[in-house]
């Protein structure tokens, strides 16, 4: 009977504990004053941001890589049978990146094949300029974000020792404003790892989506001699 009295009384501690150890983590994030807040409030919005732009341009990327199986090859043998205005018929329906950089270089295919290519070069920067949009800001938010965050621990230090001198010898009062304060470093640091990661791994799909451009550029170009 003793045994089983002093093991619910222990269980009932250690939940007590537990409970604590959460809402002392929960309360950490609105413990930084006003200047706390507004830096954690800040940095909570550019992760927003940041997961926005990832999910929006994972989207645009992942329908820009979509193109017919030989496409190239369809729009050779209609330009050597000289249907040229089919061709550029059929970049109209495909309506992709691929395509419409080749319906630029049909509407010259008369032209040298200098200015097919320097018409062709000019339209695929204007798409890869599209599908770089966002990825500065996104690059942005992984440099500003740690930043932030440091801004918040600088004053949530100078706050714990102004605290400190005018209680002096309370050293809780100065652990509890360390800790505090460091929060917003480690929130800092979480949302720029994130931004950082998501623009590499999106500016990697970007690159493939070029090279796929130039691939087909240049079967295009080949065919055309």
């Amino acid at each position: 009977m003793i045994d089983t009295l002093l093991q619910n009384t222990l269980v009932s501690d250690s939940t007590e504990i537990i409970q604590e150890k959460t809402l002392s983590i929960m309360e950490l994030i609105t413990s930084g004053g006003i200047g706390g807040n507004i830096i954690m409030s800040v940095l909570g919005v550019l992760s927003i941001f940041a997961i926005y732009i990832l999910l929006e341009r994972l989207s645009t990327l992942n329908k820009a890589k979509k193109e017919t199986p030989n496409f190239v090859s369809k729009i050779a043998n209609l330009v050597s049978e000289n249907r040229g205005k089919d061709a550029i018929d059929v970049c109209k329906k495909e309506n992709t990146i691929v395509s419409r950089m080749m319906e630029k270089g049909l509407k010259r295919i008369d032209e040298p094949l200098t200015e097919i290519h320097s018409a062709m070069e000019n339209q695929a920067k204007l798409e890869v300029n599209k599908l770089e949009s966002n990825l500065t800001n996104l690059a942005t938010i992984s440099g500003a974000a740690p930043m932030i965050g440091f801004l918040g621990t600088v004053i949530g230090m100078i706050l714990a020792f102004q605290n400190m001198a005018d209680n002096p010898g309370d050293i809780e009062m100065l652990s509890k404003g360390i800790y505090t304060a460091m929060i917003t470093t480690a929130a800092g640091l979480v949302v720029g790892i994130i931004a950082y990661i998501s623009y590499n791994f999106l500016l990697a799909k970007v690159d493939k989506i070029v090279f796929n451009m130039e691939d087909s550029a240049s079967e295009f170009l080949d065919s055309l001699h």
